[in-house]
């Protein structure tokens, strides 16, 4: 395997995710998380986003190509897709955290494969709580939008349905104590 999948330890865990009261247990990652100096920003929004939300994400990302700035996102359809790509368009670290495990046969999408394989050869994370194989299932939505919103400093949410996945991480943030944007 090209990114082997390893296990964190607790003491490599992102700073600000060992704050929060539902730490996870268990970390597994591909690929290289950024340098700690960096500071970790969640980008999230609709899986259904409109031309606007994908050009507002991509202007908003490329304004912080000459920053200490890493992306964090989930990977799915839409917004967080979009976060990815412009991460790394401009040379970002950008870090996808899943709610799959990270092994190429369970990366939920399945249609953003390539997606994670050009986060990987770019220097960037895959990252999940679930040790491979394993699919997403309905429960490891919230529990991935947890570690995102946790380990990041700030959460930039760019359009979002009323019940949406995206405001569970909105609301996370704030319980942590995070700044939403």
């Amino acid at each position: 395997m090209q990114f082997p999948i390893r296990q964190l330890t607790k003491k490599e865990f992102p700073e600000l995710l060992r704050e929060i009261p539902q730490m996870p247990k268990y970390l597994f990652m591909r690929g290289e998380l950024p340098p700690k100096d960096y500071y970790l920003l969640c980008v999230v929004g609709s899986r259904a986003t409109t031309p606007y939300g994908r050009r507002m994400c991509a202007s908003l990302i490329s304004g912080l190509a000459r920053y200490p700035v890493a992306i964090v996102s989930g990977l799915a359809l839409g917004i967080d897709a979009q976060a990815h790509t412009s991460a790394l368009d401009v040379g970002l670290p950008t870090i996808a955290v899943l709610p799959s495990s990270t092994d190429d046969g369970s990366i939920y999408p399945a249609s953003n494969r390539a997606l994670a394989k050009r986060i990987l050869t770019r220097g960037g994370t895959l990252l999940s709580e679930q040790k491979g194989p394993w699919k997403a299932q309905i429960h490891n939505f919230p529990a991935r939008n947890r570690i995102m919103a946790g380990m990041s400093k700030v959460t930039l949410i760019i359009e979002a349905g009323e019940k949406s996945g995206t405001l569970i991480t909105a609301r996370l943030a704030l319980d942590y104590n995070r700044e939403v944007l």
